[in-house]
């Protein structure tokens, strides 16, 4: 019963806000939903190393513009229509301010610059770049490219397919919470993810397992000796053949990507 009164009272707030939209009522309506900030920013702060207090304050603007945008007329329950809104609010702060693991400094300048001279490359090869093409323009070995990529594509593994909330009865996907620009932004992310981790697959096992610790989780190769049980030289070894496997492995993958 209570909870009944608490979702009556919340739908008599939201019809009474879109008749008249008050701070008053909006500062309610958000009391009246913080738990639902709550718990997504508990699961989020799971899931990567932004704190759970900031995650939460974020999401409570997710909340104010999903008041503002939610018709009751329409039929369907508050709780779904926020949901895309916070946990996109969420999204956002972590990409831009934020990673799920530690990326050396240098690695984030380069995958930036790398960004950067890739649209140029683009307009003036008409295609996509290679790798090799890309590494020569930012003056830096291709061996130093792939490993910034290795660092920084699975920062933030979401794809845009991923449901991030309902709105009646259709799931919202993370790519519809993004402007036209940000989905592009995404999806060249998202590809390249997807051939890297593809790559990786091909490795074999304890090459992939010292790449990840050295790459993925920021460990030294001293840390990672102890945690599989090897030297540190052999890390060494694991981590240099597994990059000149990828730098193989993807080269080929481009210029047929580009010739099709």
């Amino acid at each position: 019963m209570a909870t009944q009164s608490v979702r009556f009272q919340g739908m008599e707030l939201l019809i009474a806000y879109h008749r008249n939209p008050t701070i008053k009522v909006r500062n309610q309506l958000v009391q009246l939903n913080a738990g639902l900030v709550r718990q997504i920013a508990y699961r989020i702060s799971r899931q990567c190393r932004e704190s759970y207090e900031d995650l939460q304050q974020i999401g409570f603007i997710g909340l104010i513009r999903a008041i503002e945008r939610f018709n009751p007329s329409q039929g369907y329950a508050f709780s779904s229509f926020a949901m895309p809104y916070i946990r996109g609010e969420m999204l956002h702060f972590i990409r831009d301010k934020g990673t799920l693991v530690k990326i050396p400094r240098r690695w984030q300048e380069i995958q930036r610059e790398g960004r950067r001279v890739t649209k140029e490359l683009t307009i003036t090869l008409g295609r996509l770049p290679k790798d090799s093409e890309i590494a020569q323009a930012l003056q830096i070995s291709l061996k130093e490219w792939i490993e910034s990529k290795l660092a920084t594509r699975n920062c933030f593994p979401l794809s845009l397919d991923a449901t991030v909330g309902y709105t009646a009865d259709s799931p919202t996907t993370f790519g519809e919470t993004l402007t036209d620009p940000q989905e592009e932004a995404w999806q060249y992310r998202e590809e390249e993810r997807q051939q890297l981790q593809g790559a990786i697959g091909q490795l074999d096992k304890k090459t992939q397992t010292a790449l990840e610790f050295v790459f993925f989780h920021d460990l030294s190769r001293q840390e990672v000796a102890k945690k599989i049980g090897v030297s540190p030289v052999t890390v060494s070894r694991y981590v240099q053949r597994g990059v000149n496997d990828l730098v193989s492995l993807l080269q080929p993958h481009t210029s047929d990507r580009l010739a099709s």
